[in-house]
């Protein structure tokens, strides 16, 4: 223990919370998707909203990403994968399971 009663892995797990919560700019950048695609945990969640609620840059990125997905949404959403894609995609999935499955 060091002379403040905190082991090396508390200041370390200490340091690791200070910097999730401080966020720069290239970091919410990297994960705005994730925020849209509501794909973040609440901690997340609030960590990138706080940052965009107080960064203007930030912000008109995300709002240019949310277009961005909302217009893909509209002209792709009706496509559809071809019929044989499906069977196919299907069986390499099972191939894999089953030789992962043979490996371990």
């Amino acid at each position: 223990m060091s002379d403040t009663g905190r082991t090396h892995t508390d200041e370390q797990t200490a340091d690791e919370a200070a910097e999730f919560e401080q966020l720069d700019c290239s970091a919410v950048i990297a994960d705005v998707w994730l925020l849209l695609d509501d794909e973040c945990d609440p901690r997340a969640r609030e960590r990138l909203q706080s940052h965009l609620d107080g960064c203007s840059s930030c912000l008109e990125h995300y709002g240019i990403e949310s277009q961005l997905k909302s217009l893909i949404s509209r002209k792709c959403g009706g496509d559809q994968a071809p019929s044989g894609l499906r069977d196919r995609l299907t069986l390499e999935i099972r191939k894999t399971v089953i030789g992962r499955a043979v490996e371990g």
